[in-house]
């Protein structure tokens, strides 16, 4: 995995999830989710590209917070929508 800096890491923030239970809108909507993304800017739980609706990538469009980390067990990275690179 190569990781890069990117300009978007000025938008980082201590965060903590806004629903640890799992997808914002999927939780609203009733719909399942494959994997949780957390972003980085605002606390925002969304669902990854893999899961039907792909919440976080819809909050990084419409929000401007590209920076998501995984909210899955054992994973410990970051991902940028912008630049669709590890950061």
């Amino acid at each position: 995995m190569t990781v890069r800096t990117d300009p978007h890491l000025a938008l980082v923030r201590p965060v903590r999830p806004l629903t640890p239970e799992g997808c914002q809108e999927c939780l609203l909507l009733g719909s399942p989710w494959v994997h949780l993304r957390l972003c980085l800017t605002c606390g925002h739980v969304g669902c990854c590209d893999s899961s039907p609706n792909r919440h976080a990538r819809g909050h990084a469009a419409a929000d401007g917070h590209p920076i998501v980390a995984s909210l899955e067990p054992g994973e410990d990275w970051r991902w940028c929508f912008a630049h669709e690179a590890f950061v």
